[in-house]
């Protein structure tokens, strides 16, 4: 049995589910409407519904949108349907096609979190009088002595704690993860018991609305300038050769650079915009020292002390290394590599978020031994 609010019998708590039409967010409106909550369900229509159809494994898709109110009716709640294709392009899809376009690497499902679904999606929860927003993510919120806090889930193979640390206290102390402590096994084991029909239904895969996971073909259609063609360069400058496109590259990419001849193989080590160059190099290159981050928001309690030291993520599949957090800046122990501009980096002490922010700008490790 879930315990959503302490203190509240669940007969007289309200509860808005954010449902996707996946097997997760259905499972958690099951079990509020199981555990005896007034269960609404609400799932946003985020882009073209009739493209979304045609769109296998997405989430928010319009055939999910069908799966959310199939899994609504089975259950015996009451589901809307949101339209918010206009602010989804605006925050998430023009936001991805602009940071490409400035050499980036953004995560769109970060945007989507931080201004759809954790900030006007819980705006509705709130106006619909609902003591609390559940979700299907895995991460846990627990308590601590200060208040809610932000942990990673106990599967760590589904955790996406790296993906809400943009979460505000307001928004953590109105939010609810009832999955964060299950396994994946459990999810589906309780999808089949309630009998959804959405149980054996495959997890979403690739960005929602990039169709077959071709990141360059909408950057193209949105921003035509960065598919445009320039040079290869070294690190000194030299022109090596001609990419096709720097919407075709990111930062630590091996593949793709198809510049012969060299001794040693040759990595992305950073995209120009500006001159619509791709700049190469040996591995070591890659090496950084340290980011900045703009967009820091802190979950941690108090203003973090000077040279703190914490664990950090710079992508969601990397394991946790040591750095301090200095202001602003997030100072590696030792090079990290893969980092890159547009990417998020987390700040955690053992299981828990503290915080983070995106990486606006990094420091090479050879530049700062020199």
């Amino acid at each position: 049995m879930i315990d959503l609010v302490t203190g509240k019998p669940p007969a007289a708590t309200r509860v808005v589910v954010a449902m996707s039409g996946g097997v997760d967010s259905s499972v958690v409106a099951a079990l509020c409407a199981e555990a005896g909550y007034e269960t609404i369900g609400i799932t946003l229509q985020l882009y073209d519904h009739g493209a979304a159809l045609a769109k296998k494994g997405a989430c928010c898709a319009g055939s999910d949108i069908h799966d959310a109110h199939r899994v609504a009716e089975a259950i015996g709640i009451p589901h809307y349907v949101l339209d918010y294709e206009s602010l989804f392009r605006e925050k998430v899809i023009e936001d991805f096609a602009d940071a490409y376009a400035r050499g980036e690497t953004p995560i769109p499902c970060v945007r989507c979190n931080q201004t759809v679904k954790f900030r006007d999606l819980l705006d509705v929860a709130r106006d619909l009088g609902a003591d609390c927003l559940a979700t299907g993510h895995y991460v846990q919120r627990l308590m601590g002595p200060a208040g809610a806090e932000l942990h990673r889930a106990t599967d760590t193979t589904r955790d996406q704690s790296y993906f809400l640390f943009a979460t505000t206290q307001t928004q953590l102390d109105y939010l609810r993860f009832p999955l964060g402590g299950m396994p994946k096994t459990e999810v589906r084991a309780h999808a089949e018991r309630f009998g959804l029909p959405v149980a054996t239904k495959p997890d979403s895969q690739d960005i929602c609305f990039v169709p077959n996971g071709n990141y360059a073909d909408i950057v193209r259609k949105l921003r035509p300038e960065a598919g445009e063609a320039g040079d290869i360069v070294d690190l000194t400058g030299r022109v090596l050769g001609r990419h096709k496109g720097l919407i075709h590259y990111t930062v630590g990419q091996r593949r793709g650079i198809e510049i012969g001849g060299q001794a040693d193989p040759l990595y992305v080590v950073r995209l120009d915009p500006e001159a619509r160059r791709l700049v190469v190099g040996p591995r070591e290159a890659l090496g950084i020292a340290a980011t900045e981050l703009s967009e820091v928001n802190w979950l941690g309690g108090a203003v973090p002390p000077e040279g703190l030291a914490v664990e950090v993520k710079v992508r969601s599949t990397a394991a946790p290394v040591p750095a301090r957090w200095v202001g602003g800046e997030v100072r590696f122990d030792s090079p990290e590599y893969g980092v890159a501009p547009g990417q998020a980096c987390v700040a955690y002490a053992g299981d828990r978020v503290l915080g983070g922010g995106w990486i606006k700008r990094t420091v090479s490790a050879l530049a700062d031994a020199a």
